[in-house]
C-alpha cells in the first residue's frame, strides 16, 4: 500500500501531522510520500520518507506516474482534487479537513468546495472536531466521512529537566493572523504582568506566513501595551526542539496560552501538554479532545480577558492544582494519542476502499 499526502506548505500543524503519521504508518507496513506545493520552514525537520516540493504540473504528473499511489490524501486544498484528476490520477482521492479557520470560515470553504468534492472526491477525513463534523453532515450529507484523531509524538514530547528560567514565562505559538488571536494574548499578558512584574513573553511563529498588515498591527499593540521589552520571539524553530522550550516554560512557573478563535486540533497545545507544560486555552473546539478544565488544562471564555487573567494567575499560584494538571495532562496524551491507534484507524479506512 502506497499513500501520498499533500498540502500547500511544510509548516505548522499539518507538517507535524504529516511527519508523525508517515512515521507511524510506515512502521505498520504502509509506504508514505508527501507533496508540498511550496517550500516552507518545516523542510528543516528530518524525515525518513520521500518529500516532493513542486507546483509544476509536469513534475507532479511525473510523481504520480512514477509511484502509482493507491490513495492520495489532499489536505485543505480542494482545488488540488481537480488538478490531480486532470493530471491523470484515477485512484482513491480523500479530502482532509484541517486548519480551515473559524467556524464561519470553515463553512465558506466547505461550501466553495462542494462542486470539487462531488466531482472528484471519494471521501472526507476529519479529526474529531465538532464544528467540522457538523458542517460536513449539513453541507455534504452524501459524502463518506471518516473521523480519525490526529496523533502526537508522546515519546519525543516529554518533560526535559534543565535549568529553569529565572522569571515566569507565558508563551504563545501560532501565526500572526486573526484566528490565532495574538491580540488577546498580548492583552492577557499585560494584565498578568501587573501582578507579576517580572513576567516574560515568548512567541513562536513563522513570519513568512504573516501579512504586512498583521505584522504592523502586532508591533503597534506590543509597544502600546509596553511589552516590547518583555518579549522574546522565536522564528522557524525545528519541531524537535520544542520539548526543550515547553519544559523551560513549565519550569519557569509560567504556562502556554492558546488564544485561538477556532482550532481543528491544536498541535502546539497538545505537544505542550505532553511536555507537562500547563496550558490555558480558549474553548476553540479541537482542543476539547485533550483539555478538560482543571483536569488536564484550563479554559477561559474567548474574549474575556479578566477571566483569562484570573485562570492564568491560579495556574501560576496554586501549586497543587498546577502539578495535578501537568501530570493528568501527560497521562491523557499517552493514553489516547499514540502512534498505534492512528495506524489501526487509517488502515481500516483504506480497507473500506478495498486497499489492503
Amino acid at each position: 500500500m502506497r499513500i501520498l499526502f499533500t498540502f500547500y506548505v511544510p509548516s505548522g500543524g499539518v507538517e507535524t501531522l504529516n511527519r508523525l503519521r508517515c512515521e507511524s504508518l510506515q512502521k505498520n507496513g504502509i509506504e508514505c510520500h508527501v507533496l508540498y506545493l511550496m517550500p516552507g520552514s518545516g523542510t528543516h525537520n528530518s524525515v525518513s520518507f520521500p518529500v516532493f516540493v513542486t507546483n509544476q504540473d509536469e513534475e507532479i504528473r511525473t510523481v504520480l506516474n512514477t509511484h502509482h499511489y493507491d490513495a492520495i490524501i489532499v489536505t485543505s486544498d480542494y482545488l488540488l482534487l481537480e488538478r490531480l484528476r486532470r493530471l491523470g490520477y484515477g485512484g482513491i482521492l480523500i479530502y482532509e479537513s484541517q486548519g480551515l479557520g473559524t467556524r464561519s470560515e470553515a463553512r465558506n470553504v466547505i461550501i466553495e468546495s462542494v462542486p470539487y468534492l462531488q466531482a472528484f472526491c471519494n471521501a472526507v477525513l476529519i479529526p474529531p472536531t465538532d464544528h467540522l463534523l457538523e458542517l460536513f453532515i449539513e453541507i455534504c450529507p452524501w459524502l463518506q466521512r471518516y473521523v480519525i484523531p490526529n496523533l502526537v509524538d508522546v515519546q519525543g514530547f516529554r518533560y526535559i529537566p534543565a535549568e529553569a528560567p529565572v522569571d515566569p514565562v507565558i508563551a504563545w505559538v501560532g501565526r500572526l493572523e486573526p484566528n490565532k488571536n495574538w491580540s488577546e494574548y498580548l492583552k492577557i499578558a499585560y494584565h498578568i504582568r501587573k501582578q507579576r512584574p517580572n513576567l516574560h513573553l515568548w512567541m513562536f511563529h513563522d513570519p513568512s506566513l504573516a501579512s504586512d498588515d498583521q505584522k504592523a498591527a502586532f508591533n503597534e499593540e506590543l509597544h502600546a501595551l509596553g511589552l516590547n521589552d518583555r518579549l522574546n520571539v522565536f522564528t522557524n524553530m525545528p519541531n524537535q526542539m520544542m520539548p526543550v522550550y515547553y519544559s523551560s516554560i513549565a519550569a519557569s512557573g509560567g504556562f502556554l496560552l492558546s488564544s485561538s478563535v477556532t482550532e481543528g486540533f491544536g498541535y502546539a497545545v497538545a505537544e505542550a501538554v505532553c511536555c507537562s507544560c500547563p496550558v490555558l486555552s480558549t474553548d476553540s473546539d479541537g482542543v476539547r479532545s485533550f483539555i478538560t478544565h482543571n483536569i488536564t488544562g484550563k479554559f477561559y471564555p474567548l474574549g474575556n480577558v479578566e477571566a483569562a487573567v484570573n485562570e492564568g494567575l491560579e495556574l501560576m499560584n496554586n501549586t497543587a492544582l498546577r502539578e495535578a494538571i501537568c501530570y493528568q495532562g501527560r497521562q491523557h496524551m499517552v493514553t489516547h494519542f499514540g502512534f498505534d491507534q492512528y495506524a489501526h484507524s487509517f488502515r481500516e479506512m483504506m480497507n473500506s476502499f478495498s486497499i489492503f
